[in-house]
């Protein structure tokens, strides 16, 4: 039992927690801070420019909502005002100075009546024209020869709507230009003729004229010079073959018809071509032609004076080599194998320049004055273009498979 009697035991001491040191003092708040005037006066101060900027924004929205309102219905005092501007350019300059210059050119013809047998004076087509020239009494018109063509009467419309009688003094079918002549007191301006050889490709045209007839006279159109010098074949008799190859301006300034004889206007207000024909395929667009004044002035000169044009010829009928069997172009014609072009003599009429010059049947000409002819159509534009009456011309001819030498003195006439 000694282990539980170990003599005398010390007093038990009372156990303290030692996270409280002071286990009888009481938790004591700490004593509340005393607030200002001036911290007071200072949240006054930016409570009321909360609210002030919240009203503000309210009215401003408000506003805008009603001016957007006003707006759509047309009633706030901002109202937009119709306003006449007089706008001029180049174009509009141009045009108001030479628009009165094209007119309107209506080809009159009698037509029988099936039923009653009567005859009557219509309208069988219609198309454009400009005035050149005034002179005394007389004024001149310059057209197409197609515009017309086996007209027995022509009705002149004048851009004021106007009307006077035409009379026809020539035409001519291989340029398709005709002169037509009016009584010169309706007329108050005329055209001035242009240089169109000057013409530059990309150069600014208008066209002017009646597309469609009547209707729209007057139209313009703008586009610029796509090409020049442009051959184009044309099938004049509608049998199929090419009988002449027309020298044109080509431009995208649109050219429909009725435009035709119209004119094409450079932007010094001239007249630079004569507006004629277009290309009508469904895969080509913007391609109008027109006849280089250039080439048109001649022709117009001789139509005023003469009513007719003056051409050389050499008083033959002629066959493209082309045309002819290869056997006899071997048998008859004896041309060498080499030989793929040309045109043969079919018929030398009498008393006529190739009769004079010794010119004989089945003679196959291959060149004039140095020129390779290739057909008929490059024959005529070389004895049309480059020779006149009375002018000496320089040929090579195969006779019998031999290369023979011509001189001729072309005249006029009606035939090659």
């Amino acid at each position: 039992m000694d282990e539980f009697n170990q003599g005398p035991q010390e007093e038990e001491k009372p156990i303290i927690d030692e996270r409280k040191e002071e286990p009888y003092r009481q938790y004591q708040r700490p004593p509340k801070r005393r607030g200002g005037f001036f911290p007071a006066l200072f949240g006054a101060i930016v409570g009321g420019l909360i609210v002030w900027l919240i009203v503000y924004t309210m009215n401003g929205k408000q506003d805008q909502t009603a001016l957007v309102k006003h707006d759509e219905t047309g009633q706030n005092n901002l109202q937009s005002e119709r306003v006449s501007v007089d706008i001029n350019t180049d174009i509009t300059d141009i045009v108001n100075e030479v628009a009165g210059a094209v007119v309107g050119i209506t080809n009159l013809q009698t037509v029988r009546d099936f039923w009653s047998a009567s005859e009557t004076t219509r309208e069988t087509g219609s198309g454009s024209g400009v005035i050149y020239k005034k002179e005394g009494d007389k004024a001149y018109i310059v057209t197409n020869h197609h515009v017309v063509a086996d007209s027995q009467g022509l009705e002149i419309t004048f851009d004021d709507g106007s009307k006077v009688d035409g009379k026809l003094i020539g035409s001519d079918v291989w340029t398709d230009l005709a002169v037509v002549e009016i009584d010169a007191k309706h007329v108050d301006s005329v055209i001035e003729f242009g240089d169109s050889d000057a013409l530059k490709r990309g150069e600014t045209v208008m066209a002017i004229g009646n597309p469609l007839g009547l209707g729209f006279a007057g139209s313009v159109t703008v586009g610029v010079v796509s090409g020049k010098d442009r051959s184009i074949p044309i099938d004049l008799d509608q049998n199929g073959t090419i009988d002449w190859q027309a020298d044109v301006l080509q431009t995208d300034a649109a050219i429909n018809p009725g435009n035709s004889g119209g004119a094409l206007i450079n932007l010094a207000g001239q007249l630079v071509g004569i507006n004629s024909m277009k290309i009508t395929q469904e895969t080509v667009e913007g391609i109008g032609l027109a006849i280089p004044i250039n080439v048109a002035v001649p022709v117009i000169e001789n139509l005023e004076t003469t009513g007719t044009v003056n051409r050389p010829t050499m008083g033959v009928s002629l066959l493209n080599l082309r045309d002819i069997p290869a056997q006899q172009q071997k048998e008859v014609l004896r041309v060498p194998e080499d030989v793929t072009d040309g045109v043969v003599v079919t018929e030398v009429f009498r008393n006529t320049p190739a009769q004079t010059a010794g010119v004989e049947k089945y003679d196959v000409i291959v060149e004039m004055d140095g020129n390779k002819i290739e057909d008929m159509v490059s024959l005529r534009k070389h004895l049309y273009n480059k020779k006149k009456v009375g002018d000496t011309m320089q040929m090579k001819v195969y006779r019998n498979g031999k290369l023979v030498d011509i001189e001729i003195v072309l005249r006029d006439g009606n035939t090659f």
